[in-house]
């Protein structure tokens, strides 16, 4: 890495200066999702006792109070904790990372890391998550991927590496994270894995998409400048694809799913 490539650090923090942002436009989880970690955790998030980590401005927190689990978020960041308290103010939060669980030895059904496990450290957070996870208890990560097959939304990536000044190799690095995640040695040997991957779609305004691109950490950490021209230019690329300024975006939500050993 070179001095002048932001720090994951300062990625991680970047997104406490735009929480409001980051609340209005990143799109949320479809209800399969919820189904599938039922399914994979072999329980029902219905009452259960959910701590929901790095959960940003809550929008997984949301989800998953609606299926009715009994849910504390933790969250590290004051500008996402601030908007979170602001959007869910019934909800309770502590402040802390998924490194350090501000929490009792055995005392969650599940822990879920919505966009969040990656900025972790593993050798740190996965003892973590095994010592406050119950016997029987299930570990969910899980990340929204944009659909590369979609051919727009291929092109768009490249037009972002090009402007990131990444090559072809690094270009689908944070794509990958999920994947790297669930092939680490002391998650897979540790608890028991099973992975799932969901497609699903969100129609929304052009300037909506565009907005969702400017929360993500790789733009938040340049100047604003360089940002705005980069979307300028990519608003007029993308209505050769969408003239009605209506973007269908494809997603493919990539889910990973641990089980603490009962014995």
């Amino acid at each position: 890495m070179t001095s002048t490539t932001p720090s994951s650090r300062a990625r991680a923090h970047s997104f406490n200066a735009a929480a409001a942002q980051y609340a209005a436009y990143r799109p949320s989880y479809p209800p399969a999702l919820f189904d599938a970690v039922e399914r994979l955790a072999g329980r029902p998030l219905a009452g259960a006792r959910v701590v929901d980590v790095g959960a940003g401005t809550g929008i997984a927190t949301a989800l998953l109070a609606e299926r009715g689990a009994e849910v504390l978020a933790v969250e590290p960041g004051t500008g996402m904790a601030q908007q979170f308290r602001r959007t869910l103010p019934h909800i309770p939060l502590v402040r802390g990372d998924g490194n350090a669980l501000p929490l009792a030895d055995a005392s969650a059904d599940f822990l879920t890391y919505a966009q969040a496990w990656h900025w972790t450290v593993q050798e740190r957070s996965v003892p973590e998550a095994i010592r406050v996870l119950r016997p029987g208890g299930a570990l969910a990560l899980w990340w929204n991927i944009h659909d590369h097959e979609t051919p727009w939304l291929d092109a768009q990536t490249a037009r972002i590496a090009r402007f990131l000044g990444m090559d072809d190799e690094a270009r689908h690095t944070a794509d990958r994270t999920a994947a790297r995640a669930g092939e680490r040695g002391d998650l897979t040997t540790a608890l028991a894995f099973r992975r799932d991957r969901l497609r699903w779609s969100r129609r929304v305004p052009l300037d909506t998409h565009l907005a969702n691109l400017g929360t993500h950490s790789a733009f938040l950490v340049l100047d604003e400048d360089r940002t705005a021209a980069f979307l300028a230019a990519e608003r007029a690329e993308l209505l050769k694809v969408f003239p009605d300024a209506i973007v269908e975006e494809s997603y493919v939500v990539d889910l990973l799913v641990a089980t603490r050993p009962t014995t």
